[in-house]
């Protein structure tokens, strides 16, 4: 019960951001399918700190090594790390869109193995992250998640 709601409770905090965006930004064009492989530790005592490292690619055939970072505060506490991670991007023009920061809406409860699931948004980007993760989380939080090229 606690985990439908905590569910219910971050596609709500997405919705709110999405319905943010002007509609005029939602421009027409070619499109094309990304996906971000990912592993990421994060920790959390009221504030929230989350690093990693993954590679996006593209249909398009063009891939990048990425870093993803995220702050966040808010009623929560834990540490865990994802191993294998899964995002899916959405309206992406060039493997650049990907980059940048995107608004998180966060709720978690899990202990030990569990898994999570996120929707970020960024303008007219958004991405959608799965993955198994490890460690125990408790709390709702909300912050950034960011992306940069890995050099």
């Amino acid at each position: 019960m606690i985990k439908r709601y905590l569910a219910i409770l971050s596609l709500a905090s997405v919705f709110a951001v999405s319905a943010m965006i002007p509609s005029h930004a939602f421009a027409a064009g070619r499109t094309i399918e990304c996906k971000m492989r990912f592993n990421t530790t994060s920790w959390s005592a009221i504030y929230q700190q989350m690093k990693g490292a993954g590679v996006v690619s593209c249909a398009n055939g063009t891939s990048m090594r990425v870093r993803s970072a995220a702050a966040s505060v808010g009623l929560t506490a834990g540490k865990s790390r994802v191993n294998n991670g899964v995002g899916t991007f959405t309206d992406v023009h060039s493997i650049d869109d990907v980059l940048g920061s995107y608004a998180q809406g966060e709720a978690n409860a899990g202990l030990r193995k569990s898994g999570s699931v996120q929707v970020l948004t960024k303008g007219t980007v958004s991405l959608a992250l799965s993955g198994s993760s490890q460690g125990i989380d408790l709390g709702i939080s909300f912050g950034k998640f960011t992306i940069t090229r890995l050099t």
